[in-house]
């Protein structure tokens, strides 16, 4: 694409992050009816397809920016993601109406375990960015990247575990909690293409992957290729811009859960995404051939310690429980975005 006008290059960008949302909504929807007939998340491997299904965009770019050797682009997307994606709450709590914040209503304990889960596999990141490249397996693996896969299985096994044999119990007055897996009948919504067979929807699925995975590589060779010209390192850039497209079907599926009532879901499906994608590290480092963690400096750093200060906002949020909104947004969104703007502000005058 390097050789195409920057005008058609911002089109191919737009519409690319358009595919990516249609694309997105439609893989999110095909997911929930196979989890539901198939029970694809009642094992770790059902989980794994589900994860990845969820972050096809962020895998598709990184295979691209990595095959590319454009390792700070990979690094950022993945890491900035965290931020950006996490501020999908705050599009949530507006949504649910102003009554109420979101965090009031969670009324379950599960997310918390799926925030602290984020900040498990972040702390990895920023232990693997302090490696030597010489610590590499066979010169081509971070250890940390072996490391975040294997706390990430550990943790999702954990806390499938405690969703489903809780040693716990709480009372949150007022909550409405919803559904805690998808893949449980919702009381009053059928599940998507219900009048379909498990075939047809199995195609649909497929076509969604296929196509998420052609719009996320198109985003990012014309994202890269733009942020070059206009002089913005791929970190930056990647944290930002593309993190926010990459984030539509986030979006998408988080105001779907807030419609339904399935609060809780909402927060699962935004840090579990979050803790999954930064298991794609050990795929970047296969296909670029060495390990991307030791580049990624202190831009990424300071990335992942925004995606860990606004995950612990909410996380506190849910057990503090704030009882009013302001302007439809609870304390804790509010807080989110001045934090948010913050971190973004200082990733301008961060060292690179």
């Amino acid at each position: 694409m390097a050789g195409l006008a920057s005008s058609l290059l911002v089109l191919v960008f737009i519409v690319a992050a358009i595919v990516t949302w249609v694309a997105g909504v439609t893989l999110s929807k095909t997911t929930d009816a196979l989890d539901a007939r198939l029970g694809l998340g009642e094992e770790l491997g059902g989980l794994l397809l589900l994860s990845v299904a969820g972050s096809l965009p962020e895998v598709a770019i990184t295979i691209s920016a990595a095959a590319q050797g454009n390792l700070g682009l990979a690094a950022g997307n993945l890491i900035g993601g965290i931020a950006v994606q996490t501020m999908v709450l705050v599009v949530c709590d507006i949504a649910v109406g102003g009554k109420r914040p979101l965090t009031f209503l969670v009324g379950a304990l599960t997310p918390v375990l799926e925030a602290l889960l984020v900040v498990f596999v972040v702390s990895g990141v920023l232990m693997g960015s302090l490696l030597s490249p010489s610590t590499a397996v066979a010169g081509v693996v971070s250890p940390a990247s072996i490391g975040i896969v294997v706390a990430w299985t550990f943790g999702v096994y954990v806390i499938d575990r405690v969703r489903k044999k809780p040693r716990w119990s709480i009372t949150m007055e007022g909550s409405h909690p919803g559904r805690q897996l998808r893949s449980e009948a919702h009381p009053t919504e059928p599940h998507p293409f219900a009048s379909r067979t498990t075939g047809q929807v199995a195609g649909m699925f497929a076509g969604a992957c296929t196509v998420t995975l052609g719009a996320g590589v198109a985003l990012e060779m014309s994202g890269s290729t733009l942020a070059g010209r206009a002089g913005i390192n791929g970190v930056v850039f990647g944290a930002t811009i593309l993190a926010g497209a990459t984030a539509l079907p986030e979006i998408s599926s988080g105001l779907a859960a807030v419609r339904l009532g399935d609060y809780a879901l909402a927060f699962g499906d935004i840090f579990g995404g979050n803790a999954f994608q930064l298991c794609l590290f050990l795929m970047a480092d296969l296909i670029a051939g060495s390990p991307v963690l030791p580049t990624a400096g202190g831009q990424n750093a300071w990335l992942a310690s925004l995606g860990v200060s606004l995950t612990a906002i909410f996380a506190m949020g849910i057990v503090v429980r704030p009882l009013r909104c302001h302007a439809r947004l609870g304390p804790d969104s509010m807080l989110a975005i001045v934090v948010f703007a913050i971190g973004i502000a200082g990733l301008f005058v961060v060292p690179h």
